[in-house]
């Protein structure tokens, strides 16, 4: 299962100026549960999670209806005339500085359950599972199609 912390896509309305660093839940996840992989989302989702994909040769299916777009990527994609979507916004803007981490599908529940206790103020979303295979897929009413965008690239 594949989760992320908090809201995407506000970096671009100045919340990577003012971000609280996730090390408190970072430290109890690595010490109550069994996480394959972790990593804070600087590059935007749809890049940092291909860090992990790559490190790990294995693929992704995100549930778009999952992911946790911020109120400012919404009213930022309303503002914008490039006709970009808050959910192209969530998965693309950098800065975050949010927690992407992938857990065993049976601790999914115990982890939605006890965060909601240890964490009550901080959202946690299931966005997506790890796949066979290669590449990003995106599932959305439309079906499950490939998914390109990428976020900030360093070296492009």
């Amino acid at each position: 299962a594949l989760f992320v912390t908090g809201e995407l896509g506000a970096s671009l309305a100045g919340r990577h100026l003012e971000f609280e660093p996730r090390l408190a839940e970072a430290r109890w996840l690595a010490q109550h549960f069994s996480i394959h992989a972790m990593l804070d989302l600087s590059d935007g989702l749809a890049s940092d999670l291909r860090h992990i994909l790559k490190a790990s040769r294995v693929g992704a299916e995100l549930l778009a209806t999952s992911i946790p777009v911020s109120r400012a990527a919404r009213a930022g994609s309303r503002a914008e005339s490039t006709g970009r979507t808050p959910l192209l916004a969530a998965l693309t803007d950098g800065e975050d500085f949010e927690l992407l981490f992938t857990i065993s599908s049976r601790d999914a529940v115990p982890l939605l359950d006890a965060w909601k206790k240890r964490f009550p103020d901080l959202r946690l979303s299931c966005i997506g599972k790890i796949t066979a295979g290669e590449g990003v897929t995106i599932r959305d009413k439309q079906g499950v199609r490939p998914f390109t965008a990428r976020g900030y690239e360093h070296f492009s």
